[in-house]
């Protein structure tokens, strides 16, 4: 029996033996309902404090990332030295969001420019609401930029002439509010 995405978990251990233990009870357990854990999708990573110190004693140079509900997770450390788990928009992720965003713009081209923009102002805030955490940054500003060319390009091809120029499109785009308030 099959629950497709019934269940996203994350379990943290100190020690590698504690994570592999878990691992053998949570099979068994599993199995006395005929359930079954995906092993593709499973796997024990050194990830933490001290990852970064065990891949070096192993010949690695960095430890391994995971993604959870839309965001590559990898260790880091701040600017005091400390150390730090930080995310990114994954790469599948952010392909996805680019490809729909490019689409919806295709689709949508032809709206009168004021009721685009809403419709995209709103599109833009729930992106960023969702992705725009702390050392998200560079991906959303990557995001953004894409957006803007994608439109810019889409919008200059609604008549024979050319609408816009790289600057007056720019200076539209900045004085009618279209950016994200906080996130640009």
């Amino acid at each position: 029996m099959k629950f497709p995405g019934a269940t996203h978990l994350i379990y943290c251990f100190q020690y590698k033996h504690e994570a592999e233990a878990f691992y053998r009870v949570l099979r068994a357990r599993l199995a006395k309902f005929s359930l079954s854990v995906a092993e593709e999708k499973t796997k024990i990573i050194p990830f933490g404090r001290f990852a970064t110190q065990w891949c070096k004693r192993m010949g690695r140079t960095k430890p391994d990332t995971f993604d959870f509900l839309g965001f590559t997770h990898y260790c880091s450390t701040s600017h005091q030295g400390k150390f730090r788990v930080k995310r990114r928009t994954s790469r599948k992720k952010f392909r996805q969001s680019v490809q729909r965003m490019k689409e919806w713009i295709k689709e949508n081209r032809m709206l009168p420019a004021k009721v685009l923009m809403v419709l995209l102002k709103r599109k833009l805030e729930g992106y960023y609401h969702y992705y725009g955490i702390t050392d998200n940054r560079k991906r959303i500003l990557a995001f953004h930029y894409i957006v803007w060319c994608t439109l810019f390009k889409w919008l200059n091809r609604r008549s024979q002439r050319k609408s816009f120029d790289g600057e007056k499109f720019r200076s539209s785009w900045k004085s009618s509010h279209y950016q994200v308030q906080g996130y640009m």
